[in-house]
């Protein structure tokens, strides 16, 4: 880990250590400037997330998205790219990363106003898309998510120096409570969990294709001291073109599918400008940039 970094979320530890408060606000906006009402940015700031309780997208806009998904999942050029990441049993696609580089349609969704400016109005600055994906959970084989803080990742692996930053999860099939939908800690937000055992040189290339990493994973006992703190764990089901915002330091996971329904959601990372990728803090070199984008243009701007 560099020594010329002032590091405020320490992680990647060789020993456990003691969970760390949030140094920094949730909410960084006007709650009175944009499209949350004051209500809605209290509660994303208490919770760590926001859902929203009708489909943000419309049939037509999803049937969209979803055959773009397809079309992605079905190129013989892009599942040969490092983007592309496959199960390791079932040699079906996981992900596919930086979706918006490589597909107008998702460019044009990542610039779309009703989740841009939702991100403007928490993170309270323009924003750039630190990285974008589209996860495929198909039926029977797709494999689980296990906890984690996505911060703690992009942190110690990408040089992020806050988290001041957020991710949108945005339905493309329905969201059941039984075929993998998201789970987030509510309030766990507000506490940075170090995880244990150094980064390896390259290690993106073994996480994403796991479905338990060794490293960059909490321990037990914290998730189960933050669901105990937070009285329970929230499930986000709903149809397509439902949307979710949640803090990038939430602690989150979800279950495999072994029912017949498939599962794929779009995921957006925006960050605030004013929280821009350096060096890695805890790996030894930072993470390819269809992974974690260094390119810090405001969303709505020409590169």
């Amino acid at each position: 880990m560099s020594t010329t970094l002032t590091d405020r979320y320490p992680t990647r530890l060789l020993e456990p250590g003691p969970r760390v408060p949030r140094h920094d606000p949730v909410v960084w906006g006007d709650p009175a400037d944009g499209p949350l009402s004051p209500g809605e940015c209290t509660d994303f700031a208490d919770r760590g997330y926001r859902h929203a309780p009708q489909p943000l997208f419309g049939p037509q806009e999803v049937n969209v998205l979803r055959q773009e998904a397809a079309r992605l999942a079905a190129d013989p050029a892009l599942r040969a790219d490092e983007r592309t990441v496959v199960e390791e049993a079932s040699q079906e696609v996981r992900s596919v990363f930086e979706v918006h580089r490589v597909s107008p349609a998702f460019a044009r969704l990542a610039a779309d106003p009703r989740l841009a400016d939702v991100a403007r109005q928490l993170l309270g600055s323009e924003v750039y898309v630190h990285q974008s994906r589209v996860n495929y959970k198909p039926g029977f084989t797709g494999g689980p998510f296990y906890w984690h803080s996505d911060f703690e990742t992009w942190h110690a692996e990408d040089g992020m120096p806050r988290p001041r930053a957020l991710s949108v999860s945005i339905a493309l099939t329905e969201n059941f409570p039984y075929n993998g939908s998201l789970l987030i800690i509510p309030g766990s937000h507000r506490t940075f969990v170090p995880c244990v055992g150094r980064t390896p040189p390259g290690h993106h290339r073994t996480s994403l294709r796991t479905h338990s990493p060794t490293v960059g994973m909490p321990d037990q006992d914290a998730v189960r001291e933050l669901a105990e703190e937070a009285g329970g764990i929230d499930q986000f089901t709903g149809p397509p073109g439902s949307a979710t915002f949640f803090d990038s330091n939430c602690m989150h996971g979800s279950n495999g599918n072994i029912t017949p329904c498939p599962r794929s959601n779009i995921f957006l990372v925006y960050s605030s400008v004013e929280n821009t990728l350096g060096p890695p803090y805890a790996a030894p070199a930072p993470r390819p940039s269809y992974i974690a984008s260094r390119d810090f243009t405001p969303v709505g701007e020409a590169r």
